[in-house]
């Protein structure tokens, strides 16, 4: 039921307005709340709770189903949904959640999640930004960027270190001293928005730290496994999309007499690509069903989104050269798509930090096996 929802809704209301999102780099805000009384904005948080009670496959579902028609748009819903309400959910308190959770679900509130800076990404260990108390505020001074739902967002979940260890922050737009960047401008994804976030003294009311001083790379760590396995599923998405497209164009597309799919050359595109499309989608349900808040499993998410990722990709270079001219041009969404998927390749960790996080786990694993 879930994935026939999202799927119509996905046709019906995200793929008419892909493009001219796109093309504006703005998010469809009208269209995000459309998500919170579809009740998508909290599937992970439990029903007493406000949300949709679903679990890790669930999510998956709905980044799968959206990202076939508007990745952008997707990112922004993975960045409010899974990096802020799942992340804040699972790291708060009950009065937290009485402040946060209702504005956040309904979609009223858009929320990210700010833990890359100018000089610390992959080594997110490395970060900058620092939070002392002062009275009953915390003070904030850093900068966070490449940030989804910069622009609009009016919350975020904040890493910073206290006295040298990561700790987790709520910070609304309304605390003095906090600013965002213009629009960052992009390649991809551009139905939804990136900017930097500035904290100049930042004044956060000191009842907005999440868990203890130095909890958060706990917090960080668990949710980038959900994090891995959404975007995986976005990339599943795009190559589904653009596998459907191909082979439509294939059987279409008439050249010396006959379609194009009666070509070696153009069946050996959609074939492969349908291939690597079906492994993509099965690894990632299949680890998306062993991760839950009380489930670790890193190999197979970092697993999961190091082999899903570059398919995404691959899946619509494919359609392009068996689309040629066609395929680029912006007629067809498949060059979107393209511009799209690159970026799976790189948010929520690179292909090459996965390879390093794979090998030392693996290896640990073997050693103690």
């Amino acid at each position: 039921m879930l994935r026939q929802t999202v799927a119509e809704f996905a046709r019906r209301e995200v793929d008419p307005q892909a493009a001219e999102h796109d093309a504006s780099g703005e998010l469809n805000k009208p269209l995000f709340r459309t998500l919170g009384e579809l009740g998508l904005l909290g599937i992970t948080v439990p029903g007493e709770d406000g949300g949709a009670g679903m679990d890790t496959v669930a999510a998956v579902i709905v980044h799968h189903e959206l990202a076939k028609y508007d990745p952008g748009f997707t990112l922004a819903y993975l960045a409010h949904s899974m990096l802020f309400v799942n992340n804040f959910y699972h790291c708060s308190n009950a009065e937290q959640r009485k402040r946060y959770l209702a504005k956040t679900i309904s979609g009223e509130w858009i929320a990210g999640m700010g833990m890359t800076e100018p000089g610390a990404g992959t080594d997110v260990l490395g970060m900058k930004t620092t939070a002392r108390l002062d009275g009953d505020h915390w003070v904030l001074n850093g900068t966070k960027t490449y940030i989804t739902n910069g622009v609009e967002g009016y919350c975020f979940l904040v890493y910073a270190k206290v006295d040298g260890r990561v700790t987790a922050f709520v910070v609304d737009r309304d605390c003095p001293g906090f600013s965002t960047s213009n629009h960052i401008d992009k390649l991809g994804m551009r139905g939804s928005t990136m900017s930097e976030l500035i904290f100049d003294n930042c004044r956060v009311p000191k009842t907005n730290l999440l868990g203890d001083i130095g909890g958060g790379v706990t917090h960080m760590m668990r949710n980038l496994e959900i994090e891995r396995l959404t975007l995986a599923a976005m990339s599943v998405g795009i190559a589904e999309r653009c596998v459907e497209i191909m082979i439509d164009y294939a059987n279409e597309r008439q050249t010396f007499g006959k379609p194009l799919s009666e070509y070696g050359q153009i069946q050996r595109y959609v074939a492969d690509g349908y291939a690597a499309m079906e492994a993509a989608k099965a690894l990632v349900y299949n680890v998306a069903r062993d991760v839950s808040p009380e489930t670790r499993n890193r190999i197979g998410s970092d697993a999961a989104k190091l082999f899903a990722a570059p398919v995404g990709k691959m899946c619509a270079d494919y359609a392009i050269q068996v689309m040629g001219g066609a395929g680029y041009c912006r007629e067809y969404p498949v060059e979107r798509l393209w511009r799209d998927a690159k970026l799976i390749e790189i948010g929520g960790g690179t292909l090459e930090a996965h390879q390093k996080n794979m090998t030392k786990d693996l290896v640990r694993a073997r050693r103690t096996a």
